[in-house]
């Protein structure tokens, strides 16, 4: 199974919504510490499918000049 960004994304988005429901303290902390680490893990996702694209488009490149 392959998790997009989005479904990082989301879970960000509702680790943030959480957040702001509570009124205690350290759920608010907690659910903001994993909104970042939700975060993180979406852009390195974004980052490694940049970089899959690009070798993709290189070697596309490669291919039909050589």
């Amino acid at each position: 199974m392959s998790v997009t960004s989005s479904f990082y994304l989301a879970r960000a988005i509702d680790c943030a919504r959480e957040a702001s429901a509570t009124d205690l303290a350290n759920v608010r902390e907690r659910c903001l510490r994993s909104e970042a680490a939700w975060r993180a893990m979406a852009e390195r996702v974004l980052r490694t499918e940049a970089s899959r694209s690009k070798r993709e488009a290189e070697r596309a490149r490669d291919t039909a000049g050589g």
